[in-house]
C-alpha cells in the first residue's frame, strides 16, 4: 500500500511542477523541500541540456534554501519535467554547497 501511495505523491508532484515550469496561471504555487514552485524558472536554464551555463544568483539562493535530501527522493521525476537530474544534483556544489549524497 505503501508503494501505491508514493507512486501517487509522485504523479502529483510530478504534474505540479510540469504546470509551474510551463507558467500555469491557474496553477498556485506549491512548497516541495523547501522551495516554492512558482521560483523554480531561475534555475531552468542550469538543469537543462547537456551543457547548461553556471547557475545565477538568484537561482543559487533558491538551492540555499531547499531541503535538498527531500529533493534526492523526486530525481526520477525529473526527466520528465526536461531536466537532467546529474545537472540538477550538480546546483548545490556550483552554488559553494556540499554535494547532495543522492
Amino acid at each position: 500500500m505503501a508503494h501505491t501511495s508514493g507512486n501517487t505523491m509522485m504523479k502529483w508532484l510530478v504534474a505540479a511542477l510540469v504546470i509551474a515550469f510551463l507558467g500555469g496561471e491557474v496553477a498556485q504555487a506549491v512548497v516541495i523541500c523547501n522551495i516554492n514552485t512558482d521560483n523554480l524558472g531561475v534555475c531552468r536554464a542550469a538543469v537543462t541540456g547537456n551543457r547548461p551555463p553556471p547557475p545565477n544568483k538568484q537561482c543559487c539562493a533558491l538551492v540555499r534554501g531547499a531541503n535538498i535530501p527531500c529533493l534526492c527522493t523526486y530525481k526520477s521525476a525529473l526527466p520528465a519535467l526536461g531536466i537532467n537530474p546529474a545537472n540538477a544534483l550538480a546546483l548545490p556544489g556550483k552554488c559553494g554547497m556540499k554535494k547532495p549524497p543522492c
